[in-house]
């Protein structure tokens, strides 16, 4: 059965607290794994949350500030200690090439592994060898070259069995239909429009270290799914836009403007202790489903609508 779900490896920002690990974020999207800004301990928040190294197909860093990419040397060694037999594509901004190497390489180890560096130079598609879904990368606005990602599974199509049975449709008729799109009954050309709908794909949208810019509205247009940051309370706005960041409301507000199905919040200050101000700033912009995310909690993508 195919599995669609976010596990929440970390969600502290700069610094990690009692409660809190680094940044960590792995989609489990049907065979696929996406491991987003592994920060540091992300190898051991792994175990705790019952996820294996096997499962990881792609690693996406959104920029080179510690708490975002401190944990990829231990993540690197672990994929390759256990000999993962598939090819791990690894995407990042080019600009941080030389901090990608030394964490690639930060100690000795047997390389055992294929891990494709796919650096992204410039906003747009990404290279996705395999992959059931489009991969797109978007500029972010932070003191360092950020960027966030979006992935757009292709829409679908499926036949309606009350339209068949309204047709008198069955049996090999309908095998004939699937595959050539039409099929002759009784005199007359039935096509797949008329007994069928498009199944709308699903999309994810990762938002990390940003103030408000145009790559973040691009990013969560339309998401199933958006994991976007809340660094900061409205109340510390100056804050947020002087370092780069974003509060709550501003998240929500971007939620809603984006037509957002489930919304997770993360990468909290360590200023917060509480976030429940966090959560009733979030849902005073957005009516839909908010999720403070926690460390080690599954969230599932919604489903199909």
């Amino acid at each position: 059965m195919s599995q669609r779900e976010l596990v929440v490896l970390g969600t502290a920002s700069q610094v990690p607290t009692r409660h809190r690990n680094h940044n960590g974020y792995l989609l489990r999207w049907d065979g696929e794994g996406l491991l987003f800004d592994p920060g540091e301990g992300t190898q051991r928040q792994m175990l705790h949350a019952g996820v294996s190294a096997t499962g990881i197909t792609r690693i996406a860093v959104s920029h080179f500030h510690g708490d975002h990419c401190l944990g990829l040397p231990g993540i690197v060694q672990r994929i390759n200690l256990d000999r993962v037999p598939h090819p791990v594509d690894a995407y990042y901004p080019a600009s941080g090439q030389e901090f990608f190497d030394r964490l690639r390489h930060a100690s000795a180890y047997h390389a055992s592994a294929e891990i494709r560096e796919r650096p992204v130079t410039a906003a747009g598609p990404l290279d996705a060898p395999g992959a059931p879904f489009a991969l797109d990368a978007a500029r972010l606005s932070h003191p360092v070259e950020s960027f966030g990602y979006r992935l757009t599974e292709p829409d679908g199509f499926r036949l309606r069995p009350e339209k068949l049975r309204e047709l008198g449709l069955r049996g090999p008729a309908v095998g004939v239909l699937q595959r050539e799109g039409r099929v002759e009954l009784d005199g007359r050309t039935v096509t797949a429009e008329q007994v069928g709908e498009v199944r709308p794909g699903q999309r994810f949208a990762f938002v990390m270290d940003t103030r408000l810019c145009d790559g973040v509205h691009e990013l969560a247009e339309g998401a199933d799914l958006l994991v976007i940051e809340a660094t900061f309370l409205d109340r510390d706005a100056g804050l947020a836009e002087e370092h780069g960041h974003l509060t709550a409301a501003q998240a929500a507000r971007v939620a809603a403007g984006a037509g957002v199905r489930r919304l997770v919040l993360t990468h909290f200050s360590q200023r917060y202790p509480d976030l429940a101000d966090h959560l009733a700033e979030a849902r005073e912009h957005f009516d839909g489903e908010v999720v403070l995310a926690e460390d080690l909690a599954r969230i599932p993508v919604p489903p199909r609508r």
